[in-house]
């Protein structure tokens, strides 16, 4: 199984790594990607370049096997919508490998404004990364979706929500930019070799 960490990462810190490898222990994944996005339909632009980005995801991850960076985001023009994402990653893979797409609560809770929703849940899972006490509504849109245990999610190559507990380190890359302004130290925030990054090649 394979998942699907997307974002701007302007810049990747210790709250995306921490999350996406707790999903991907808690779900028996075989990878987790980490694919940037280009121009975000959702959020405003980034204020790093695309290649200072897919550096500092490459550098964020190295030595993490589990981790892979994928730049086909980047390298395609216009908006970085999920769906084409899918549907690249799925003409590569075939159709018997279990895509998950993991995200937030508050992503989730607009999932279904995103751009071709139902084709999304069509090609890969959702992992909803939520603080522990949440219990999920059975009688929402999404309860006949929901898997009790992640590891069914192995039996299914999309269509299912699991929703998963994970640590919730209180690091935001807005705070991150705004103190990089401030000349304050990142350190702790995110690996060494991107807090380096960002210092040698002054961003933000």
């Amino acid at each position: 199984m394979i998942g699907i960490m997307g974002g701007t990462f302007d810049p990747i810190h210790f709250g995306h790594l921490r999350t996406a490898l707790e999903i991907a222990e808690s779900c028996g994944m075989n990878e987790v990607r980490f694919i940037p996005g280009n121009i975000p339909p959702h959020r405003p632009q980034p204020q790093a370049s695309a290649e200072d980005r897919w550096a500092m995801v490459k550098l964020a991850i190295a030595d993490e096997p589990l981790f892979k960076a994928d730049r086909r985001e980047l390298d395609r023009a216009g908006q970085s919508y999920t769906v084409d994402t899918l549907w690249s990653l799925r003409a590569e893979i075939g159709e018997q490998v279990p895509l998950t797409f993991i995200l937030g609560m508050d992503a989730f809770w607009a999932f279904r404004s995103w751009h071709r929703w139902q084709d999304i849940m069509a090609m890969a899972h959702l992992v909803v990364m939520h603080r522990p006490g949440y219990e999920p509504d059975p009688t929402d849109w999404y309860g006949e979706l929901c898997v009790m245990q992640s590891g069914e999610l192995q039996h299914f190559h999309g269509g299912k929500i699991s929703f998963q507990a994970v640590t919730q380190l209180d690091i935001s890359a807005t705070a991150i930019r705004a103190l990089s302004r401030q000349g304050r130290n990142l350190r702790y925030l995110m690996p060494d070799a991107v807090r380096h990054y960002i210092q040698e090649h002054d961003l933000y």
